[in-house]
């Protein structure tokens, strides 16, 4: 996408508040991937991303800015926490898998894209589907020995007659006006059995995917028949009409050039697996989860079932609050893989403020909305908003900051009651004020332990 920093940083600018400094870190990343595609491809070769370290504590936006910066670009993202892999030899996931959820998340992507190519053949093979049932056409199976063992026939349709045309064209009419979309009817879907339910809860769902790719390319599909409205067949029949129609080679193809080229892996928690080990207890693998991580930043090559994936020119995204450890206390090795570093500062007052009402699904929107599906309108005062702001900021600097997420815990305390009974009563306009706010919260901040235990 052809898109300069600064105009990264004011798409970031309607959803994030603050935090310039992540914000043109990113959007220099993203505007560096954009040049490096303009080069030859020898020269493209050796220019790698410039992996991002951001430092800040939790709530304030480190996340958010990966994701929407993923979301700007439709690039194939995925969120992974540090904590969740461990050395190779004890239980739990390895850091490969990482690269592998990067790819499914690019496969999604790229037959999401082609679905909708072929939806318009999709959508008029089903509703051949359908006219066929209310109109069959006389066929005549062919014998095929080959057919119960790999599923296929050959079908011969004969001419229909003058009549049976002239009614499959008014079907076909009162299809397209809509008529018919209440009828139920009987229609054949594939039945897709999930063989990986074995491996759920095992650590080996992977292992089951893989187990299930390969079954399904011996066993024969099986139908059911399932009986549905038309509005019900259409999509269903539409759906799979479009999968037949899908080149899986093609998309996996695809899929992991956009992964390797566009793919973003954001690597949370890393300052868990920074803190220097004992030796002994539940620290033991953190130093070889760094080790471990060390070569997919660098760039190697890791195996999936869609074949090989470099990632190379990935770029990582680490980040952390380092409150008990610090980025030096990060293996050599992996530090230098990080070289641009961004510190994100801790939510003020007024950014506090600005979060509630600036974005473009701020958090009093959002609550907004979901008043308007009981019919009811809701509205806050500056002093309102300015009181809930307050008392994030009093209750952050007084216990553990988590930031932005604060406000979610004070709006749920503050709407509570008026939540409870919204659509029940005649009531259909709902006011905060400032007053309301301090009700509510008083009695809570009053006691600095009762608000710590339940804020």
């Amino acid at each position: 996408m052809e898109l300069r920093p600064a105009q990264v940083v004011a798409e970031l600018d309607k959803h994030i508040v603050g935090q310039d400094d992540a914000k043109k870190a990113v959007a220099l990343a993203l505007r560096n991937r954009y040049r490096r595609m303009q080069l030859p491809k020898e020269a493209r070769e050796e220019i790698t991303p410039k992996n991002i370290l951001m430092i800040g504590p939790t709530g304030v936006g480190k996340t958010e800015i990966a994701r929407r910066l993923a979301r700007l670009i439709n690039a194939p993202f995925v969120k992974v926490e540090a904590t969740k892999y461990t050395e190779v030899g004890y239980v739990g996931r390895d850091v490969e898998s990482m690269v592998r959820d990067l790819v499914e998340s690019a496969i999604r992507m790229v037959r999401e894209e082609r679905r909708e190519t072929v939806m318009p053949e999709a959508r008029r093979r089903a509703e051949e589907s359908i006219l066929d049932i209310f109109v069959p056409s006389r066929r005549k199976q062919q014998s095929n020995p080959f057919q119960t063992l790999f599923g296929e026939s050959r079908e011969q349709v004969e001419p229909q007659s003058d009549d049976g045309a002239e009614l499959r064209k008014r079907f076909q009419e009162r299809l397209s006006r809509g008529e018919l979309e209440n009828h139920a009817i009987d229609i054949e879907v594939t039945d897709r059995p999930n063989p990986t339910d074995m491996f759920m809860g095992s650590g080996m769902e992977e292992l089951g995917a893989n187990v299930s790719d390969m079954l399904s390319q011996f066993m024969p599909k099986r139908t059911k028949k399932k009986r549905v409205t038309v509005a019900q067949a259409r999509r269903s029949l539409a759906q799979e009409e479009a999968e037949r129609l899908l080149d899986s080679e093609d998309i996996a193809s695809r899929g992991i050039e956009l992964a390797e080229q566009n793919g973003i892996i954001f690597i949370d928690e890393i300052d868990k697996v920074a803190m220097k080990s004992g030796g002994h207890g539940p620290d033991v693998s953190r130093e070889g989860v760094q080790r471990d991580i060390l070569p997919i930043v660098e760039g190697s090559t890791v195996n999936t079932k869609y074949g090989p994936v470099r990632t190379d020119f990935v770029l990582f995204i680490a980040a952390g609050a380092f409150h008990m450890s610090k980025p030096s206390d990060l293996i050599p090795e992996l530090q230098g893989r990080f070289p641009v570093r961004v510190e994100l500062k801790s939510l003020r007052r007024e950014d506090l403020r600005r979060i509630l009402t600036e974005p473009r699904t701020s958090l009093l929107k959002q609550y907004q909305a979901l008043f308007s599906t009981e019919g009811v309108s809701l509205n806050f005062t500056e002093c309102a908003v300015a009181a809930i702001a307050q008392a994030a900021f009093n209750i952050n600097s007084q216990g553990q900051d988590i930031g932005a997420r604060r406000l979610h815990t004070i709006l749920e305390r503050v709407l509570e009651e008026y939540s409870f009974e919204a659509g029940t009563d005649e009531q259909a306009d709902y006011t905060i004020d400032g007053a309301y706010v301090r009700s509510k919260l008083e009695p809570l901040l009053g006691s600095a332990d009762l608000g710590k235990y339940i804020l």
